[in-house]
Parts: C-alpha cells; structure tokens; sequence
C-alpha cells in the first residue's frame, strides 16, 4: 500500500490522543430536548459511551417539503440538515441523520407508555429503554433520487411522509415508493403530516386519497398517521406504530464484519498545519459482524488510480455510534462513523461512498462488469404523464445503485430480454443475489424503472 494512501505517524497519533482529553461522557439515557445540535462528527473524546446503540435504521422518505425533516426533529431533537446549501435552500440535500431512543414507561397503559422523552408526558415518572434507532433523512427533491437510493441500502424500514395539504400522489412521492419496492423493503409506515394545515373534512378526503394510491404497492395495508410533526401531535402514537411495525432484524455478529459506506468526510479545519492532521472519516452502517477501534481494515473497491481500483488498508481509531458517543465496538444496526488513518484529501466530499469496509481479503470481489436479472416496472415513475417502460437494448447507459454505490454502465448483451450485461465504469464490491435498483436516462434525468438480481 502507497504511503499517499495511508497518512499514519507517531505525531499524529499523539495528536488524536491529545485532542481527545476535554469532551464528556455521552449516555443513552439523556433527554432528547438536551442532545446538542448533530455536527458532522462526534467530537473525539477519551471517555466511551455506555448506553444502548441503535440497532436499527429507519428512512424517511416523500415529496420534497412534505415535513421529512421537521419529523425527525419532532422525533429525535435533531434537526438532520446541517449542511449551509441545505439550511439556506430549506431541502434537504446529502443524507441526514439523527438518533433517539425509543422509550417506554413503566406505569402507563400500553396506548399511552410508548415516548422519546427520558420523563413519562402522561405522568412524569422516569422511563426506561426499550432500543435505539436511527433515522437517515433522505433528500425528497427528483434530480437528488440517486441519494436517496444510497441510503436506502442501509434501511430496515421506511416512513413515507405525505403532506395532507398537497394533492396525493406527488411525482417524487410516488418514485420514492417504487424505490422502496426496487431496493426491497418491506416495513413501511405512512405519516399525513401537516393536519394542521387543512379542515377535518379535506384530512379526511387525504387520507382516503392515500389509501388509493398504495393499493397494489408495497406499502398496501401500511398504518397511516395523521400528524402535526411541527407541533408533536400524534407522535406518541407514531412511536408505538414504529415498535410495531419496524422490527429490528436478526443480526449476526459472528461472521466477517460488513460495513456499508453511505458518507465520507474529513474534520480538519482549513489551516491545519500537516502534522497535526486527523484520518478520514467513513459513515454508514454494518451490516453483519462486529468492527472494533484499533482494528485493521480493508476498503474496496478503493481508490482508482489510472483505470484499476486499489483497495485501501488502514486502521480504525476511533468509532463513534451515531449520536450516542464514542464506543469500544461497533455492532450490526443504526449509523456509525469510523474514524482511520487514511489520507482526508479522499474522504473528502463523500468520494468513498459506496465502498464495503471489513477485514482484509474478506469482502465480495471488485466487478467490473454485472450480469443482472431485471424486472421492469410497467410504467415510468416520477414523470407527470404516464410514460411505458420500453424494453432495454444493447448500447442503452443505466444508472444502477448496488448497495450504497452508483454507477454507471452500458449493455453490452441482452438474452431473452431480461438478463442484460453491463460493462461499468465504476467498479463496485458486491455478489450473487444482490438487489441492484435500476434507472434509465429520460428527458435529461435518470429515472428508476426496476430493479436486478446479480447473477
């Protein structure tokens, strides 16, 4: 391995030591209303948390400005749009993120004990946890629909946001329904946000608007919520219908650790002298297994040089559970970000999203080509007229989403009409039976119009 791939020395070893000294210890069990404002990294710390990380992701997805990001914040106390772009334009624009526990109270009756506060709203009795989830925010506007496919490989399940006070469906409200059923979830919960805004009669023709439109989806027979995410109405009830409905999946931690890569970034502020620059950081979420601080990893596909990939090999030190803190290990559920020893300058601007982290020589190959199974949809999402999916042909350029990774390719064969050869021109990691999201090129804009199995 290069030495301009893995920056690691003695001073700045030091260095981390040094700057971990000040912040305090995090624990679960703080109250929502008194989590500081998310940066894009906990601050390094030599204290570990003790309390509960989250086992589970949950998107929120929708039209834009339908409320995705006022509900995590009515949620979490987070609010998941940090970014400058993001906070001046009021969208949401990279992948947010934010966690909170889910709590309970030990007096109350079943409909009324479930809440995020650390003090019961019903009685004011202490509550205690029951897990800890993560919510990833994904972006609601049509030309950030690649985003929001990134992030919805890390999903376990989804909240569909649906403004009462706009007609229903929306265009994106339906494509970010139909990326749901591509990329294979299954545990969905529909929020009416925004009651507060219409009469009782016009809440009432919504939501029967929205039981119209998921017929025959994958969010058929889905809860629907009415809400006020800005003024916390019926939140209690959305946190009971999350335990109900959103289970947290058997993980296995025995087997080699998988992390899926769904932001990258640097935390070196501009003028920092070269000694005393950190590691890059990764963002995303392991699947399977278990990642340790100190541990030795591999990175791939890496980073490309000439017209090859070269895998990355570092070392973790340090892990920070989501909000929650710094931890010893990292398990299998909710967001975590791994901060290494590799050069920043390629961590920055989120150039190693799509990446697989795990032990060396223990992750899928590097494919430069997919043989995909596909399933076209009937007609094209996202568009105001109703558009038929044409069948592919050989020489057409997708979009296809693997895991966290997007890229780019073009068919080389097609065989019975659905099993179709794409050369790529970004390598991804992946296997057999993977379920890769595809888009096509439609008036200037990538559109999904299925998905694929690798074969």
């Amino acid at each position: 391995m290069s030495k301009e791939t893995i920056s690691k020395s003695k001073t700045q070893e030091k260095t981390e030591a040094s700057s971990s000294a000040a912040s305090k210890k995090t624990t679960a069990k703080s109250s929502t209303k008194a989590k500081a404002a998310k940066k894009e990294v906990v601050e390094e710390t030599s204290e570990y948390s003790e309390g509960k990380q989250a086992e589970v992701n949950i998107g929120t997805i929708g039209h834009v400005d339908h409320g995705k990001s006022t509900l995590v914040k009515a949620l979490t106390g987070t609010f998941p749009d940090t970014h400058s772009e993001e906070l001046k334009r009021g969208i949401t624009i990279r992948l947010g993120y934010a966690d909170t526990d889910i709590l309970y109270c030990p007096k109350c009756p079943e409909d009324k004990k479930w809440t995020t506060q650390a003090i019961c709203p019903v009685c004011g009795k202490e509550t205690k946890i029951k897990r800890r989830i993560s919510f990833v925010d994904a972006p609601g506007h049509e030309v950030l629909m690649a985003t929001l496919l990134t992030g919805a490989a890390i999903f376990d399940g989804a909240i569909l946001v649906i403004a009462a006070n706009e007609k229903c469906p929306q265009a994106q409200t339906r494509e970010h329904l139909a990326a749901m059923d591509a990329v294979g979830i299954k545990n969905i919960i529909i929020v009416q946000n925004k009651i507060e805004l219409v009469s009782e009669e016009e809440a009432i023709k919504s939501y029967n608007d929205i039981k119209i439109f998921v017929k025959g989806t994958v969010a058929e027979g889905a809860p629907i919520i009415p809400m006020s995410a800005v003024h916390g109405v019926n939140l209690d009830y959305l946190v009971k219908t999350i335990e109900d409905v959103i289970k947290t999946p058997k993980r296995d931690e025995k087997v080699e650790p998988r992390m899926f890569v769904a932001r990258s970034f640097e935390v070196n502020k501009p003028g920092t002298i070269p000694e005393e620059l950190l590691g890059g950081v990764l963002g995303g979420s392991i699947i399977q297994g278990v990642l340790k601080e100190g541990e030795e990893i591999e990175i791939v596909p890496g980073i490309r040089k000439d017209k090859l990939y070269e895998p990355i090999k570092t070392t973790i030190s340090s892990i920070h559970a989501g909000t929650l803190g710094r931890v010893k290990e990292a398990k299998p559920g909710g967001l975590m970000s791994i901060r290494t020893f590799i050069d920043p300058a390629y961590t920055r601007s989120d150039n190693l999203v799509g990446n697989i982290i795990g032990k060396p020589d223990k992750l899928p190959s590097v494919l430069e080509e997919l043989k995909l199974k596909v399933n076209l949809m009937d007609f094209v999402v996202g568009v105001e007229e109703r558009m038929k999916v044409s069948k592919l042909a050989i020489g057409e350029q997708l979009m296809l989403n693997v895991w966290t990774a997007i890229t780019l390719g073009v068919i080389t064969s097609v065989v019975k009409g659905n099993v179709i050869t794409v050369k790529l021109t970004r390598y991804v990691s992946t296997e057999k039976d993977t379920r890769v999201a595809v888009s096509r090129r439609i008036a200037n804009r990538f559109r999904l119009i299925g998905f694929g199995i690798i074969q």
